[in-house]
């Protein structure tokens, strides 16, 4: 059976553990926490924080359900309001892709912490003076370190695709998998990113059978082929049960987490709506 879970990124007017008290109160099995401010910047993440975040958790019964080191706005004095991906495990600069190695680390003993079973990080854009190719080799440099790691704590790695990354597809994820080679490296499958590059969401979650580290979800708006914007899902393009359907046939019965970091005034109303939504496809 998929549990259902919701990423405190839709709470980016609240601190972490009013997010998580205020998710748990939606009936939710888990949480998924941002690893990035408002939230969990973990450079910045000290021991205090840690126990108010186990507080929270033990408050409430609520597991997580991953661990989102996707962005690192909290990296920037000055960030704009949108996902900033970088620096990231494919920089040019080499100080600059140690600096988020690092992080990653971080963000998977943060992970084991809070007894998750995976973070989560994304590729990011090939930037200009850095080829794909050569952006290419860096991400396998880093990820034979971090999934070394990621082996070492006890926690998966889920890479996480996304259109106009230098990872932005099914058929691209697995194919790092196959390079990388480590039983700690899957995909962290966003049902919404495999819709927009044009596949066939529950078709792509057989394809990644016995590498979903975690699911993603949220509707889209046109659906396959659709504009990258999370929806709740019902106001979107999206028939969720096949896509239920397809992760019943593979026997996943770990999270599915709601991401709606698109309605930051209204994030308790995207959270009972969503699972009210899909609940019935998790049982």
């Amino acid at each position: 059976m998929v549990q259902l879970a919701f990423s405190t990124n839709g709470y980016s007017r609240f601190d972490l553990p009013e997010a998580i008290r205020r998710i748990a109160d939606h009936g939710y099995d888990g949480v998924e926490i941002l690893a990035d401010e408002p939230h969990a910047f973990l450079a910045d993440f000290d021991e205090t924080d840690r126990e108010r975040v186990l507080g929270a958790l033990d408050e409430t019964g609520l597991s997580v359900s991953n661990v989102n080191a996707n962005t690192t706005c909290g990296y920037y004095d000055d960030a704009p309001p949108s996902a900033f991906f970088d620096p990231t495990i494919i920089s040019g600069d080499e100080e600059d892709r140690r600096w988020r190695i690092e992080y990653t680390k971080a963000a998977l003993d943060f992970a084991a912490l809070v007894d998750a079973p995976a973070a989560c990080v994304a590729s990011g854009s090939a930037l200009p003076g850095t080829p794909p190719s050569e952006a290419y080799d860096y991400l396998l440099e880093s990820l034979d370190e971090l999934t070394d790691y990621a082996e070492g704590v006890g926690v998966d790695l889920g890479i996480e695709f996304e259109p106009e990354l230098l990872v932005e597809c099914t058929e691209e994820v697995l194919t790092l998998i196959d390079d990388v080679g480590s039983d700690a490296l899957g995909v962290n499958f966003d049902v919404g990113h495999a819709a927009v590059c044009g596949e066939d969401p529950a078709e792509s979650i057989r394809q990644c059978a016995g590498h979903i580290t975690g699911i993603h979800l949220e509707d889209i708006e046109g659906g396959r082929g659709g504009k990258h914007y999370h929806l709740i899902p019902g106001e979107g393009d999206l028939d969720f049960e096949p896509v239920f359907g397809a992760l019943d046939d593979i026997g996943y019965d770990g999270f599915a987490t709601f991401e709606l970091y698109t309605y930051p005034d209204e994030p308790d109303e995207a959270a009972r709506r969503a699972r009210d939504e899909l609940v019935e496809y998790a049982r």
